[in-house]
C-alpha cells in the first residue's frame, strides 16, 4: 500500500530537486551562458507547459466520456504550430523588439502604449486564469484523495495552493530580471515536460500490454463509430480546435513561455515540429487507457483518474507514485508559469502605476522601486492562487475537468480578435480594442463563467433556468433566443463573434492618435523596421526610448538601429539601448541635423530630453510631419521615375512612327516602281503602233501581245493591292465555314499538277484522315495553298525536283507542311519575305510583285491562322500553315464523348 508519509516525502523532494535546478540553473547562467540550456530542444520543452493537469487526467475523462473529442484540444496547437508558425514568429519578433513582458504589454504596446487597454487585458486575465487555477488545484485534490481517502477536499486543495503559493514566489520571484526572462524556471519546466511525458507513457504501455493483452484486446468489443461520438466534426469540434488554436497563442503563460522567454527566433523552426510530436507522445495512449478503465474499473470511478487509479487497483505502487509525479508536474508546471505571468501583468499595470503615484520622485529611481516590484508581485501571486482556491470552493470542486479548462480558454479568447488585428491591420484602433474586449468579456462571464457557478455565485439557478425577471431570452445559455446549441459553442459565438465584428466597426468609426499611429506601423511592419536583435525600446529608461522612437522617426530604422548600435557599444552595453548620458544626446543631435537643421535637432533634442517643457505628443507629430515630408519626397522621385518610363515609351513609339513612317514611303515608291514598269511597256509600245506605219504584221501582233500582257500583269497587280488592303483593314469578312484540310490539299494539288507535271515535280502527300473539320473559308485556303505550292516549284531548282505535303494534329491546331528540296529560304530571306515588294534572294527570275506571301499571311490571320517559314534541325525550311479546328468538331467530339 502506498503510504501518505512517502508521498509527500516524495513531492517535497521533488519540489526541492526543481528548486535546486532552477537555482543552478539561474546561477550559472548569470556568470556565462549555458549552450545546452539554451537550445531550441529546451524551449520546445518549456512550451510543454500547455499540457496541464487537464491533460494528464482529464483528456482521459474527456476520452472516456466523448470519445475522440479529445484530440481537438491536440489539433489546434498542432496546426498553429505547423501551419501557423509565421504567426508567432512575428509575435516573437515584436516581443523581442518591443522588449514585451506580457500579452497585456504587448496589447497595450500596439494601441499607443495605453495604460487602461492595460488593465483591462490584465483584469480579464486574472478573471479567466481564475478557472484554470481552480483546475489545477481540483486535479492535484482528487489525486491526493485517491492515496489518502479520509482527506478532506477543501483542506487539502487550501494547503496544496498555500504551498504552490510558496513554490511559485521562491521559483518566480527571488530577482528581477531585465528581459522578464527566468532561464532557471524554463529549466525546470523542461524537466517536468519529460518526467510528465515518462509518466504518462509508462502507465499508457502498462495498461496497455500489463492490464489487457495489447492493443487488439483494448479495442476489442469497442464501437469504433461510437468513439467519435455524434458531433465529430461538427460545430463542438470546430469550436474545440479553434479555442485550442487561440489558446497556445493567447494563454498568459503560453504567451511567456513562447515570446518573453524566447532568446532566439529560429528556435521556433525546430519547434513547430517538435512540439507537434511531443503532443503525439501525450495523447498516444489516452484512448487505451480510457478503454481499458471502463472494462476494469468499478462502476462510478472518476474516469478522470484512471492514469492514476488503474495502476493504483493492479498493486504497482511504484508506478502509481510516477503517476502522481506526473500530475504534480503538469499542474505545478502551469501554476508556476502562470503566476508568474499573471503576478507580472498585476504589478506592472495595475499596482506599480499606483505605488509611483504617491511616491517621492526621487525614490522612483532608487532602489527601493526594485523591492516594491518584487513585493507586488509577491502580493500577486497570492492574489492568483486565492482566487483559484475561492473558485474552487465555490464551485464545489464538482464538473469535469475539461470542462473548466475550456472556460479558461474561451476567456482568453477574448484577446484574439485586437492581437490579431493589431499585428496585421494598421487602422485597428485603441477604442475599437477596448470595446471589443468589454462587449467580449461581459458575454463570456454572462454565458459561460458565472454559469460555471451553478447558481452558486451572482446568478442564481432561476436566472439560469428562466434569465433575469423571467426573460426567456436573456438565458445565460440561450441569449437572444439562440437555442439548440452546446453551451460552449453558444459562448463562442456570441462573446468572440461579437467581440470581433464590434472591434471591427468601431475601430473603421474611430481615428488613431499619433503614438497609437507610431506603434501600428512598427507593430504591422515589424520586419521592415526592426529586427529582434537591434531595434529594442527600452523599458528601464524613457529618455533612451524616446530619443530612439525620434531617431527612428526621422533617420529611419536602419539608420537609428546602426547609430544606437554604436552607442551602446561605445558604452560597453552591446545589445542594449545606451543611456542618455549628454555625450550620446550631443550625438544624435549632431545626426539628426544633417536631416532637419541644425537649429530643428536642438530644439527637439532639447525638448525630448526634459529640458524644453514640450509633451512627447507634439515631438512625434513633428517627426511625423518629418515623416510625410520623407514620404513625399519618396512618392515624387517614383512619379519622376514613372515620367521617365512614361518617356522612354513615348521615344519608343515615335521611333516606330518613324520607321512606319519610312515603311509608307517606301511602299509608295515600290508601288510606283511596279506600277511605272507594265504602265511604260504598254505606252511605249502604243506610241510605237499609232506612230510608226511600216510595222509588219507580225511585229504588230507581237507588239499588241506585249501590251496586252502588261495590261493582264497591271490588273494583277491593282487585284492584289486591293486584296491585301481589305485584308490588312478588316474590311472583308471572311466567311468561314468547316473545311476538310484533306480535302482542301488534294482539290490545290490537282489545281497545280499541270504546273509540276511541266517542271518535272514529284509531289507526295502524307494526310492524317483522322485531321478533325478546320474554321476556314474554302476558297481562300486553297488560294494560299497554291501560291505556296506554286512558288516550291517555280523555286526549286533541285535535279530531281520533289514537293512533300503533309497534315500533322495537335492538340489545339491542324497544320499543313510543304517541304521541297529545292533548297527552301534561307534564314535571312525568312525574315523579310512576308513583308510587302519583298522578294526572296533566289527570285530575279521571277516577274512576281512580291505580293503573293503578305497576302497569304493575311488570308491566314483573317481566318484565326498563320502561315511561317519552319527550319528543321539541318536548316532545312519549309512553309507551314496553322489552322484552328471548328466548333463543329468539338460538338461531334462531346457527343462522341457522351
Amino acid at each position: 500500500m502506498l503510504s501518505v508519509d512517502v508521498l509527500l516525502a516524495v513531492c517535497l523532494g521533488y519540489v526541492a530537486l526543481l528548486f535546486v535546478i532552477a537555482f543552478v540553473v539561474d546561477r550559472r547562467t548569470r556568470r556565462k551562458p549555458i549552450a545546452w540550456l539554451q537550445s531550441p530542444v529546451i524551449y520546445t520543452l518549456s512550451i510543454s507547459v500547455y499540457c496541464t493537469a487537464w491533460t494528464f487526467y482529464g483528456a482521459v475523462g474527456s476520452a472516456a466520456r466523448n470519445g475522440l473529442e479529445f484530440v481537438t484540444i491536440y489539433l489546434g496547437p498542432t496546426l498553429v504550430f505547423i501551419g501557423w508558425w509565421w504567426l508567432l514568429r512575428k509575435l516573437v519578433r515584436i516581443g523581442r523588439a518591443h522588449r514585451v513582458t506580457s500579452i497585456a504589454d504587448l496589447i497595450s504596446s500596439r494601441y499607443g502604449k495605453s495604460s487602461g487597454l492595460a488593465v483591462l487585458v490584465t483584469a480579464i486575465v486574472v478573471t479567466a486564469t481564475t478557472p484554470y487555477i481552480a483546475l489545477q488545484l481540483q486535479s492535484l485534490t482528487r489525486s491526493y484523495q485517491v492515496i489518502d481517502t479520509n482527506a478532506d477536499g477543501s483542506t487539502t486543495a487550501f494547503w496544496i495552493a498555500a504551498g504552490m503559493a510558496l513554490f511559485t514566489i521562491l521559483f518566480g520571484t527571488r530577482n528581477l530580471d531585465a528581459n522578464e526572462r527566468h532561464h532557471g524556471v524554463v529549466a525546470a519546466i523542461a524537466f517536468e515536460a519529460v518526467i510528465k511525458l515518462v509518466a504518462l507513457i509508462t502507465v499508457g504501455l502498462f495498461v496497455t500490454y500489463g492490464v489487457a493483452n495489447g492493443l487488439s484486446d483494448v479495442f476489442a468489443d469497442v464501437d469504433v463509430e461510437a468513439l467519435g461520438g455524434d458531433d465529430i466534426f461538427g460545430p463542438r469540434w470546430v469550436v474545440l480546435i479553434f479555442l485550442s488554436a487561440t489558446a497556445i497563442i493567447c494563454l498568459p503563460r503560453q504567451f511567456q513561455v513562447t515570446v518573453v522567454e524566447n532568446i532566439d527566433e529560429g528556435h521556433l523552426k525546430t519547434a513547430s515540429w517538435l512540439f507537434p510530436l511531443y503532443l503525439l507522445g501525450i495523447c498516444i495512449f489516452i484512448m487505451p487507457i480510457a478503454l481499458v478503465g471502463m472494462k476494469t474499473m468499478p462502476e462510478g470511478a472518476n474516469p478522470d483518474l484512471y492514469v492514476l487509479t488503474i495502476p493504483l487497483a493492479n498493486q504497482h505502487y511504484e508506478l502509481t507514485l510516477l503517476a502522481f509525479l506526473g500530475g504534480f508536474s503538469a499542474a505545478t508546471s502551469m501554476v508556476i508559469v502562470a503566476a508568474i505571468a499573471v503576478s507580472t501583468m498585476v504589478s506592472n499595470h495595475i499596482v506599480m502605476p499606483v505605488i509611483l503615484r504617491v511616491i517621492a520622485s526621487d525614490r522612483a529611481v532608487s532602489g527601493d522601486v526594485r523591492d516594491l516590484l518584487l513585493t507586488s508581485r509577491r502580493f500577486s501571486i497570492v492574489l492568483v492562487l486565492g482566487l483559484g482556491y475561492l473558485y474552487f470552493w465555490l464551485s464545489g470542486g464538482s464538473g469535469a475537468l475539461a470542462a473548466i479548462g475550456l472556460i479558461a480558454f474561451v476567456g482568453v479568447a477574448q484577446f484574439l480578435p485586437s492581437l490579431i488585428g493589431g499585428l496585421f491591420w494598421r487602422g485597428a484602433t485603441r477604442v475599437g480594442a477596448i470595446t471589443g474586449l468589454l462587449v467580449g468579456f461581459a458575454l463570456w462571464a454572462y454565458t459561460l463563467f458565472l454559469p460555471s457557478f451553478e447558481g452558486q455565485f451572482l446568478l442564481s439557478m432561476s436566472v439560469l433556468n428562466d434569465g433575469p425577471w423571467g426573460i426567456a431570452a436573456l438565458r445565460p445559455h440561450a441569449l437572444f433566443g439562440l437555442q439548440g446549441l452546446d453551451p460552449l459553442v453558444h459562448a463562442v459565438v456570441w462573446s468572440v463573434g461579437l467581440n470581433a465584428l464590434v472591434f471591427l466597426i468601431v475601430s473603421t468609426l474611430t481615428n488613431a492618435d499619433v503614438v497609437e499611429r507610431l506603434q501600428a506601423g512598427q507593430f504591422v511592419d515589424v520586419y521592415r523596421t526592426g529586427d529582434d536583435k537591434s531595434s529594442r525600446v527600452a523599458t528601464t529608461s524613457a529618455g533612451a526610448e524616446d530619443l530612439y522612437i525620434l531617431a527612428q522617426r526621422i533617420l529611419g530604422a536602419d539608420p537609428a538601429r546602426r547609430l544606437f548600435y554604436d552607442l551602446a557599444r561605445s558604452q560597453g552595453m552591446t545589445g542594449d539601448l545606451p543611456r542618455p548620458t549628454d555625450a550620446v544626446i550631443a550625438r544624435l543631435e549632431r545626426e539628426l541635423s544633417g536631416s532637419i537643421g541644425a537649429a530643428s535637432a536642438y530644439a527637439m533634442v532639447q525638448r525630448i530630453t526634459g529640458r524644453q517643457t514640450v509633451g512627447m505628443t507634439e515631438l512625434i507629430d513633428i517627426a511625423d510631419e518629418t515623416q510625410q515630408l520623407i514620404e513625399t519626397s519618396r512618392q515624387l522621385a517614383e512619379k519622376s521615375e514613372e515620367l521617365e518610363r512614361t518617356a522612354e515609351e513615348l521615344r519608343s513609339v515615335n521611333e516606330r512612327l518613324r520607321s512606319l513612317d519610312a515603311q509608307k514611303d517606301d511602299f509608295v515608291s515600290q508601288v510606283s516602281h511596279e506600277l511605272r514598269t507594265p504602265m511604260t511597256s504598254i505606252r511605249s509600245f502604243s506610241e510605237i503602233l499609232m506612230d510608226a506605219d511600216d510595222i509588219s504584221s507580225d511585229d504588230r501582233t507581237r507588239f499588241v501581245s506585249i501590251i496586252h500582257e502588261e495590261s493582264r500583269r497591271l490588273t494583277s497587280l491593282l487585284d492584289e493591292l486591293l486584296d491585301m488592303s481589305r485584308l490588312e483593314t478588316g474590311a472583308e469578312d471572311l466567311p468561314l465555314a468547316p473545311v476538310d484540310v484533306s480535302d482542301a490539299v488534294v482539290t490545290a494539288l490537282d489545281a497545280v499538277m499541270g504546273m509540276t507535271r511541266k517542271a518535272g515535280v514529284v509531289v507526295d502527300s502524307e494526310l492524317d484522315g483522322s485531321a478533325p473539320l478546320v474554321s476556314a473559308n474554302g476558297d481562300r485556303l486553297r488560294q494560299v495553298l497554291m501560291n505556296i505550292l506554286s512558288n516550291a516549284v517555280k523555286y526549286n531548282d533541285a535535279k530531281d525536283p520533289t514537293i512533300h505535303v503533309r497534315t500533322v494534329v495537335t492538340d489545339d491546331a491542324v497544320w499543313i507542311d510543304v517541304i521541297d528540296n529545292g533548297g527552301g529560304v534561307t534564314r535571312e530571306d525568312a525574315a523579310v519575305v512576308f513583308e510587302k515588294f519583298a522578294r526572296g534572294s533566289r527570285a530575279s527570275r521571277d516577274r512576281g510583285a512580291g505580293l503573293g506571301l503578305p497576302i497569304c499571311r493575311a488570308i491566314m490571320r483573317a481566318m484565326g491562322g498563320d502561315v511561317t517559314v519552319e527550319f528543321a534541325g539541318d536548316d532545312t525550311s519549309f512553309f507551314r500553315v496553322r489552322l484552328v479546328p471548328s466548333d463543329a468538331t468539338a460538338m461531334v467530339r462531346q457527343v462522341a464523348g457522351d
